[in-house]
């Protein structure tokens, strides 16, 4: 297979792979919200919370690295992913270990101390999982990555609904999420082969070198984009943590659709930079923030004016309330939308030292800010701040990313992005339509008004997955 069909290739089953298990994993998550309820669920929520706080914060940057130094030719392949492998392997077992220490000193009741022992087990394969998968990803080889996924998901969605059959309680639902997680692990541990545990120094020292500008933009990150959920517990009802959650990880979900398009576009972002192919890359710089905001600003506008149909129809009547905190929530996707596309790019242009600046001040001012807030107004506090801390990021992203490549965003498409968005918001408004009726309504209404504005067409689409171009020394 040529490299061009190789790399099509991989970024389809990516694509597909990723359509998949982000719509199964969507149906565990409504499925749970339906049978746990409103506090039970908020028992969830605050166990993963815990735990994802702490996996995002021991990431450093592992999965991207590994990638990046896979592709270049200084070290033996095997020696430097078996180095890698092992550092992440202790990063992870040391915090997942203590994890479940660490949860007894949180005033939590004892099934949410309990819950978060059986699934550190699930964090832990899955903190595994993300160096295999920065492999296969730089060998081009993401079939058995994704399988691994969608395998995962396929199981962990079974095992609810078998479980949810027999009206089992909130532990055993935890433990078929860990069992779900381990099964991914066996599958790439696998497909893999061998893996050795060493420490090579020089490929360590290399390592660290190379990895610490992402590693404490990865922990500053997680500060003010994880911790409202460990602190919220603290100062409500787990109720309202409940609440608070599952509105959120709608929001997840639409974050995940902005790092899988950055995902895929950043290298051909990287390959015009480093390669001084100026024009290739402003176009391609302008193709990321419109494509970006093509897909998230309608959601944006969408979620804003259906937020409370869409949470009860993923929790049922009790989540009802939790659609005043997705509609404000969701206006932190604005944030989002710029964050994610220059935060890209400026790690595409090798500037994620100065950013540092941009990640330290938010987590910083957030931290601040979910304690102060959220122990005087609650929820609204953690949404204020959420608010805050993406659009703060978004803003200075984009300073950074204009001063540094020299490029400034035309802004007469996105502007008509944003016409035809809220366009299509205001005839939902008046519509008042049921949920499933608005959203088809929605999408034809999006269009037409892309129509009107002369929104680049099809083949403007095709160009952004032009992969002709990227360097062969990309892959191993």
């Amino acid at each position: 297979m040529s490299l061009a069909r190789a790399l099509a290739h991989n970024t389809a089953i990516q694509i597909i792979g990723k359509a998949i298990s982000t719509a199964l994993g969507f149906l565990a998550f409504a499925i749970l919200a339906h049978n746990l309820g409103t506090e039970k669920f908020g028992w969830y929520i605050t166990a993963t919370g815990f735990l994802q706080f702490i996996g995002v914060l021991i990431d450093f940057g592992f999965t991207v690295t590994t990638s990046n130094m896979l592709s270049e030719p200084a070290f033996d392949k095997t020696k430097l992913f078996n180095t890698i492998f092992t550092w992440r392997f202790l990063t992870a077992i040391i915090s997942f270990g203590l994890a479940p220490i660490i949860i007894l000193a949180f005033p939590y009741r004892a099934e949410i101390k309990i819950a978060v022992a059986i699934m550190s087990l699930s964090f832990f394969c899955n903190t595994l999982n993300q160096s295999f998968i920065g492999y296969y990803r730089q060998k081009l080889s993401m079939m058995v990555a994704t399988v691994s996924e969608v395998l995962g998901r396929v199981l962990l969605v079974a095992g609810i609904i078998l479980l949810v059959q027999r009206q089992a309680g909130f532990l055993p639902l935890m433990s078929v999420v860990t069992i779900a997680t381990i099964s991914t692990t066996v599958y790439l541990f696998y497909n893999f082969g061998r893996v050795r545990f060493m420490i090579d120094r020089e490929i360590s020292r290399a390592l660290f070198i190379k990895m610490w500008p992402t590693a404490l933009s990865v922990m500053f990150n997680t500060i003010y984009l994880q911790a409202d959920r460990v602190i919220l517990p603290l100062y409500v009802s787990q109720t309202q943590v409940g609440l608070y959650g599952a509105a959120y990880r709608v929001l997840d979900i639409i974050i995940q659709v902005a790092a899988i398009v950055m995902g895929l576009l950043m290298p051909l972002i990287t390959f015009s930079w480093s390669r001084g192919l100026i024009n290739d890359f402003k176009q391609r710089y302008q193709v990321s923030v419109d494509l970006i905001a093509w897909l998230l600003f309608p959601m944006i506008v969408g979620i804003f004016v259906l937020a409370t149909p869409i949470m009860i129809l993923i929790g049922g009547a009790s989540f009802a309330k939790a659609g005043i905190i997705l509609k404000w929530l969701s206006l932190s996707i604005l944030g989002t939308s710029f964050g994610m596309t220059f935060g890209h790019i400026i790690l595409a242009i090798d500037r994620q030292k100065e950013a540092l600046i941009v990640y330290g001040t938010d987590a910083l001012l957030s931290l601040v800010g979910y304690f102060i807030f959220i122990s005087r107004f609650g929820w609204a506090g953690a949404v204020g701040v959420t608010i805050f801390s993406e659009i703060y990021a978004g803003l200075l992203l984009t300073v950074i990313s204009v001063k540094y490549s020299n490029t400034f965003p035309k802004l007469r498409t996105l502007l008509k992005i944003l016409a035809s968005s809220i366009g299509m918001g205001a005839y939902l408004s008046v519509m008042h339509l049921s949920l499933l009726p608005s959203i088809i309504v929605g999408i034809l209404t999006y269009a037409a008004f892309n129509f009107i504005f002369g929104i680049p067409k099809p083949e403007t689409l095709r160009q952004i997955f032009s992969l002709t171009k990227v360097a062969e020394d990309q892959v191993i």
